[in-house]
């Protein structure tokens, strides 16, 4: 086991914490939760999805997102895309500057997700990348179900292997893997991410969890022990996916980043204001939220 010094820290609160939550958050109130990232020190932040917005209404005002966001040179906004319709859409606000492609383990749940197979999700994968570096931004790609599928149960490490060496082969920055519905546990997270490490080098591995199973915490422990350097959270737990019955929140970003500072891993966010957030986001959903570090005594204590 090696245990960095750093992570790189992605909040994605306001995309994939958001997208699955009945009531709908008005763009202001999106804004502002970007505003208060931004403050706690996130540098890369999932804004939106361009997706439709019948099938995802909670994203149905991605553009309006992206207009109010702050103009900052020190800060990568993320667009998530599914195809190259959505990706068009993202660029063409001129927000946007990394494109968030998406391709599927199983056939089941990319034809759920995406209405395509698994090899198509690839290819279309391939393309976003394409695209956004020919119009001059980056783009990255996350294998979702690389742990578990909904439909189709258990995925073979090899297939996530294999797919995560074709994706390199388009030029992202980064390849992730997201255990969509919360399945995996940490020795299967830590062999995975040493294989998908070793296909992929030089790129990095970032990773993204669900914490339906209470598992999310001792996967991101797992994962930044065997090589991922880049995490997904979003703050206070929310989060879920449309597509996948059973996914459940993400790992909160408060949680996240008290586990990791408290190892002595710098993530360059400011605890106190994560939850600061969380409490704020929790009124604003109008239920108390999953994130443990918000609800709980402050610790050590001031002198």
């Amino acid at each position: 086991m090696s245990i960095p010094d750093r992570i790189e820290f992605v909040e994605v609160g306001p995309r994939d914490g958001l997208q699955n939550e009945k009531l709908l958050v008005s763009t202001q109130d999106k804004l502002a939760l970007i505003s208060r990232a931004l403050d706690a020190g996130a540098r890369r932040i999932e804004v939106t999805s361009f997706v439709n917005p019948t099938r995802v209404p909670q994203m149905a005002d991605a553009e309006s997102v992206c207009a109010g966001l702050p103009v900052r040179d020190d800060t990568t906004f993320i667009g998530l895309v599914m195809n190259m319709r959505g990706a068009e859409r993202a660029l063409a606000t001129g927000r946007i500057d990394q494109l968030g492609a998406v391709a599927v383990a199983t056939d089941r749940f990319a034809m759920a997700n995406q209405g395509q197979t698994s090899d198509e999700s690839v290819q279309a994968a391939k393309s976003i990348i394409a695209l956004a570096n020919a119009e001059g931004r980056t783009a990255q790609c996350t294998i979702a179900a690389s742990f578990g599928c909904p439909f189709e149960g258990e995925v073979a490490q090899d297939r996530v292997v294999e797919m995560a060496a074709a994706l390199a082969e388009a030029g992202p920055v980064e390849i992730a893997l997201a255990d969509t519905i919360g399945v995996g546990n940490p020795a299967h997270v830590a062999a995975l991410i040493a294989r998908v490490r070793d296909a992929i080098a030089p790129l990095p591995v970032r990773v993204h969890f669900h914490n339906t199973r209470n598992t999310g915490l001792a996967n991101v422990w797992a994962a930044v022990t065997s090589g991922a350097s880049i995490i997904d959270a979003s703050v206070g737990g929310l989060g879920g996916c449309p597509f996948a019955p059973g996914a459940a929140g993400n790992v909160p970003s408060e949680d996240v980043v008290y586990m990791l500072e408290r190892a002595g891993i710098d993530t360059s966010m400011d605890l106190d204001r994560l939850i600061e957030t969380s409490r704020w986001l929790s009124d604003i959903m109008g239920r108390k939220l999953p994130g443990m570090v918000a609800q709980s005594p402050a610790f050590p204590v001031a002198a």
